[in-house]
């Protein structure tokens, strides 16, 4: 397995990865519980570049030739910026009224999403992820990283916590209210 930084021709692949880690999400977003639409519309903005979402922000795992888990990652301090396009895109297409919560910060980078393809989970993949994105961000450039979990995933709080994450208090993002975890350096 092998751990590269994405590329625009990436995105049909990365696009129903990352989904399977905020398809609730897209679906306020996007007032509709339409995965086909939620699919393009993150496969829309992981295509381009300046947003959230772009490929520009993500790193894949690969096997084989094939994408089997994706990360998207920015600096908290640009979560304004990055969003901008997303934010216009949604009043003008679904919700008029979307105005949704900043779930990062200035001093983190944020660890927005994280997905490993359905026929390779339970292989270690996502910790890989993980370990990958802490060796790179924490321990060579002494940066913070952060992630918001669900309480109703504990395992995913587990996964977090044993590889040094600590709680740092709460965010909401879509009226869910969700814990705030980081890492940071030593």
């Amino acid at each position: 397995m092998n751990i590269r930084k994405a590329k625009i021709s990436d995105s049909e692949q990365i696009a129903p990865i990352l989904l399977l880690a905020m398809e609730d999400i897209i679906y306020k977003f996007l007032k509709k519980e339409d995965y086909a639409s939620a699919k393009h519309f993150l496969q829309y903005f992981i295509g381009k570049e300046n947003n959230q979402y772009s490929y520009q922000n993500c790193f894949v795992a690969e096997a084989d030739n094939e994408i089997i888990g994706a990360v998207n990652i920015y600096n908290g301090a640009d979560l304004e910026v990055l969003r901008t396009p997303i934010i216009e895109y949604v009043r003008t297409h679904f919700n008029p009224e979307f105005d949704p919560e900043l779930e990062s910060e200035a001093g983190e980078f944020y660890i927005d999403s994280l997905g490993v393809n359905p026929k390779h989970q339970g292989k270690g993949i996502g910790s890989k992820l993980l370990r990958f994105l802490i060796e790179e961000f924490v321990a060579k450039n002494n940066q913070t990283l952060g992630l918001l979990v669900e309480e109703g995933n504990p395992n995913a709080k587990k996964l977090y916590l044993n590889l040094g994450f600590q709680s740092f208090g709460e965010k909401t993002l879509v009226g869910k209210t969700l814990e705030h975890l980081q890492i940071r350096p030593k």
